[in-house]
C-alpha cells in the first residue's frame, strides 16, 4: 500500500485533476505522474456502498421531497453504524452511500449495523417511511480523494453489486472481500451474474457463525 507524503491540501480532488491533465499534457512523463498519483491517493481499503431500494415507486407514489426525507432520514441511521466500525463515510450521492474501512470484516460488521439500524428506524415511522437497503463490498487498492470521492476497480465491483445486483436487505461481497474475511466467521453463499456479456463471481452474505464451535 503507498502512503501518502503529500500535505492535505495536495491530497484533494483538484490537485488529482492537476496531475491528470499533466499525464494527458506530457506523455513522456506518465510514469513518474502515475506514481506520484498513486503516492498521494492510493490506499488498500475495503468499500461499502450501500443503495436505497424502491426509489422510481416511492417518488411516483408519494413525491421527490417525501423520499429525499428518508434518505436523510438513511444517512442519519447508516453513519454511526459506519464510525462505530471504525469507517468513514466518504460521500452520499442520490440515495448511495460510499464508506471505507481498514479491512473487509469491519466493512461487513458495518454493513450488519447498518441493517440494525434502519429496522430499528422502522419500528417507529409509518409504513410509508420505511428504508431499505443493499449493500455491496470490495477490497483493494483504491485511489481515496480526501473525502470526497474513491476511484478503483473493487470501487465499481462493490458499487455494481450494491446498486444494481443485490437485492432488498442482501449483502454481496466481491472475491478479494471474501477472501480476506476471518475464517469460520460468516457464512456466504457464491452466486454468479452475467452482464453484457461479463461474468462476475460475487458471495451473498448468509449468517454469522459461531466461532469456536
Amino acid at each position: 500500500m503507498a502512503e501518502s507524503s503529500e500535505t492535505p491540501e495536495r491530497s484533494g480532488r483538484d490537485y488529482l485533476k492537476q496531475l491528470l491533465s499533466d499525464r494527458n499534457q506530457y506523455p513522456d512523463r506518465i510514469a513518474g505522474i502515475d506514481e506520484r498519483i498513486c503516492r498521494t491517493f492510493e490506499r488498500k481499503v475495503a468499500i461499502l456502498v450501500l443503495d436505497m431500494c424502491g426509489f422510481s415507486r416511492l417518488t411516483i407514489e408519494y413525491g421527490i421531497i417525501h423520499y429525499l426525507a428518508m434518505i436523510r432520514q438513511m444517512e442519519v441511521a447508516a453513519t454511526p453504524a459506519v464510525i462505530d466500525n471504525g469507517g468513514q463515510v466518504i460521500k452520499q450521492e442520490a440515495d448511495n452511500l460510499f464508506a471505507i474501512f481498514d479491512d473487509p470484516k469491519h466493512a461487513l460488521e458495518g454493513a450488519l449495523d447498518i441493517f440494525r439500524a434502519i429496522d430499528a428506524v422502522n419500528e417507529v415511522v409509518p409504513d410509508e417511511r420505511d428504508i431499505y437497503g443493499s449493500i455491496g463490498i470490495g477490497y483493494g487498492d483504491t485511489l481515496v480523494i480526501g473525502d470526497e470521492d474513491l476511484f478503483g476497480v473493487e470501487m465499481n465491483l462493490a458499487s455494481k453489486l450494491g446498486e444494481d445486483l443485490a437485492e432488498k436487505r442482501e449483502i454481496l461481497i466481491t472475491p478479494a472481500a471474501y477472501q480476506s474475511l476471518p475464517a469460520n466467521r460468516y457464512a456466504c453463499k457464491p452466486v454468479r451474474f452475467s452482464i453484457s456479456g461479463l461474468e462476475l463471481k460475487a458471495y451473498s452474505f448468509e449468517k454469522k457463525l459461531l466461532v469456536g464451535k
